[in-house]
């Protein structure tokens, strides 16, 4: 529950939210599964062996861009655009880590002008 309250848009109000059905619903299939080691793996081998570009390096691929006020971290629009080919940046007026759950709105209208209005190498997204 902790993590809901912190990675999401909710003044510390987890339920103003998220129903008790899902919160309950996303915590059992982790129990019942046992798979929240695996869905935690990644931030674990991020913190070991960090993805680094080496000096000059950039990834070239047309980027999007959405960042959410309530992000644990928020990156310098510089610093991404030195690393990343950005062709789209918005800032949502809200949302976290867990956006597309606790501002669904939001990452929906992204992802729909995104593919509405984006071309790259002739195919359409």
């Amino acid at each position: 529950m902790e993590k809901f309250r912190t990675w999401s848009d909710c003044n510390g109000d987890v339920e103003s939210v998220y129903t008790k059905d899902e919160l309950l619903t996303t915590v059992m299939i982790y129990w019942v599964t046992q798979t929240i080691n695996s869905s935690v793996r990644i931030y674990y081998e991020s913190q070991r062996n960090p993805f680094v570009l080496g000096q000059g390096e950039r990834i070239d691929v047309p980027t999007a861009v959405a960042l959410f006020p309530k992000a644990i971290a928020i990156p310098p629009r510089e610093w991404i655009e030195r690393a990343y080919h950005v062709q789209r940046w918005t800032e949502m007026p809200r949302g976290g880590i867990l956006r597309h759950w606790s501002s669904p709105i939001c990452w929906s209208k992204i992802y729909v002008n995104f593919s509405a209005r984006c071309e790259f190498d002739s195919l359409r997204l």
